[in-house]
């Protein structure tokens, strides 16, 4: 491994440790590996306007790893526009038995992601090359997921009217976000309703994270 995320691991264990998370170290260093393929492709591919590995630590790989308990029920989960693969291969990393299909427009992107399922050898993981709205759930494997998450949506609106449809029945959509968005809350499309609020606290990261469970209304 280079040197540039090695000089971090230390953050990357205390901040783990301090999400209350048990990670084998050698978890630990596949998470670092992965890092450092972020970094290196995203000279080329511009995968993450983060260069500073010691960001990369609390912006991308902790910021993933903190909505892991919230998913502790989910065995099988879509993400969508995961970009760099967040927090999609970060989950599929730290939970080898978890079934996660990265759902990714932008081809470099998915590119990227595939280099990164065959280099780290995450059998867990499948990356679709596709806009959400055109993947329909016989396309993930098992079928509809029983959680389909984001980082990256612009608003819990359109998140829900392009993914719901792949959301299992009893499933939910788990937005993450920054500050609450009361007034995207207000917007969410009829059928849909928020079921929990979870504030996050991202070691090292001074900002409001909030990870949002939308299920359909009963």
């Amino acid at each position: 491994m280079s040197a540039r995320l090695q000089a971090h691991a230390a953050q990357l264990a205390d901040g783990v440790a301090a999400l209350g998370l048990a990670l084998p170290a050698e978890t630990v260093d596949r998470l670092l590996a992965f890092g450092e393929l972020l970094l290196k492709w995203n000279k080329v591919y511009n995968l993450t306007a983060i260069r500073n590995p010691q960001e990369l630590i609390t912006h991308h790989l902790l910021d993933s790893l903190a909505v892991l308990p919230q998913l502790s029920a989910v065995s099988r989960l879509a993400d969508i526009g995961s970009g760099g693969g967040l927090p999609g291969v970060v989950l599929a990393i730290v939970r080898p038995g978890l079934v996660v299909s990265s759902i990714e427009t932008v081809g470099k992107k998915a590119s990227f992601q595939q280099q990164a399922k065959i280099e780290l050898g995450l059998g867990n993981l499948g990356v679709i090359n596709q806009r959400v709205e055109q993947v329909q759930p016989e396309d993930l494997p098992g079928g509809a997921a029983e959680g389909v998450i984001s980082r990256a949506f612009s608003s819990l609106a359109d998140f829900v009217r392009l993914a719901g449809h792949l959301v299992a029945e009893g499933g939910a959509l788990y937005a993450m976000k920054g500050t609450h968005p009361a007034d995207e809350l207000a917007m969410l499309p009829a059928g849909w309703a928020l079921s929990e609020t979870h504030a996050l606290a991202v070691p090292g990261l001074g900002a409001e994270r909030h990870l949002l469970v939308i299920r359909r209304a009963a």
